[in-house]
């Protein structure tokens, strides 16, 4: 079968989500994972979030197949970098040094959310008849008319990879580090998978968590008290201000997230002398669950392993979820059994010098990041090495 005519898919952005019908939408991105629903993207814009003051101005992306609505995509119009981790800076940079704004750009992403899935969601009768070379062309025209000098695709799954593939485009490739359950019944059968050293060590890091007297209680969904979130939101807080930054997102956007999507939400939080010091929100989808915030006002020993690693694998395990996605850093993860995986980034640059730079960019860094990967897969502590999947 030949690919239709472009004029037959036309591509359309609207500036908020509440512009496409919860059906719709629904219907094409499902429920399963929390990073797709609708409620998470309206808590977003609803509480503040994404917005143009904040430099996330909806720019939600519409599809039609000859007329009718066949996919939407989360799209946001950027007037800066943060909170998309896939670094451009420097791109950005070499656009000021020549002159040129880099600014705005269209990102199509989950704002603040470094997690592999669906970004392209399509009926399966358009999904069918589209091929890269017209998504590429509809994106490209689509930056042009909305003042925008490029488009960027984060973290997207296998499916719409392979549909954005295509040699002569922007690919940039990053690596994560996932924990994976291999039919565990507890954590110590986990352990269990793991050197003697190994498991010695993690077992010794959880042992002075306890020697420091601190205990753990876990809340799920709306049965999370008022005072458990707000607490939390504090920890969630001081995690940004530490590091000289305004957080990005507020407690209006987490009550919202546990009034309208309560099935996937889980809080830990330590307890020390009777008062919570620190915690951790996840986020659970049909297999996976998510490790998102955390925050603590003092330091202790190993808290941050324990609160946001161990106790998050031990929750993935008594869920049955198959993987545990502990967020975007992290080389530390390695020996606590989390294993190296590759994220992927798609790239439209409108300036044609500045695309040929960035390509021959992206190709050196493809291959840091893979000798990286694999060098990481050699110092895995498992027993027999089972190595990433």
């Amino acid at each position: 079968m030949s690919k239709p005519a472009v004029s037959n898919i036309t591509l359309e952005a609207c500036h908020s989500l509440s512009d496409i019908p919860r059906k719709t939408w629904e219907q094409l991105a499902g429920t399963d994972n929390p990073f797709l629903r609708y409620d998470f993207f309206e808590a977003l814009e609803t509480s503040g979030c994404t917005s143009a003051e904040t430099g996330w101005k909806p720019c939600h992306l519409i599809f039609r197949l000859k007329g009718e609505i066949a996919g939407v995509a989360p799209a946001y119009l950027k007037s800066h970098s943060m909170g998309e981790y896939v670094f451009d800076w420097a791109w950005a940079d070499a656009y000021r040094r020549y002159g040129m704004e880099y600014y705005p750009k269209l990102l199509i992403a989950v704002p603040f959310t470094p997690s592999q899935g669906a970004r392209l969601l399509l009926a399966p009768q358009l999904r069918a008849e589209l091929d890269s070379q017209v998504i590429h062309g509809l994106l490209d025209t689509l930056i042009g008319r909305l003042g925008a000098h490029s488009w960027h695709l984060l973290f997207p799954d296998a499916q719409d990879q392979q549909l954005l593939h295509q040699e002569d485009q922007l690919h940039r490739i990053g690596c994560q580090f996932h924990w994976h359950n291999r039919n565990y019944g507890c954590f110590e059968d986990f352990l269990g998978e793991l050197t003697s050293r190994k498991r010695k060590s993690i077992r010794k890091e959880r042992r002075q968590v306890a020697e420091q007297d601190i205990t753990f209680t876990r809340f799920h969904g709306s049965d999370i008290p008022d005072q458990v979130l707000a607490a939390f939101y504090v920890f969630y807080q001081a995690t940004y201000l530490k590091r000289g930054q305004r957080p990005y997102l507020t407690q209006q956007f987490f009550e919202k997230m546990r009034e309208a999507m309560p099935e996937h939400l889980h809080v830990i939080m330590a307890v020390k002398d009777g008062a919570m010091i620190a915690g951790a929100l996840f986020l659970s989808g049909r297999d996976t669950l998510y490790g998102r915030y955390w925050g603590c006002l003092e330091e202790y020993s190993h808290l941050h392993f324990e609160t946001c690693y161990y106790k998050g694998i031990e929750l993935a395990i008594e869920l049955g979820l198959q993987t545990f996605d502990a967020g975007a850093q992290g080389e530390h993860k390695l020996v606590r059994g989390f294993e190296p995986m590759l994220t992927h980034s798609w790239h439209g640059i409108a300036h044609p010098g500045f695309h040929e730079a960035i390509e021959a960019f992206t190709r050196e860094e493809a291959e840091q990041v893979m000798g990286y990967y694999e060098d990481a897969k050699t110092v895995l502590p498992f027993r027999q090495n089972n190595g990433a999947e």
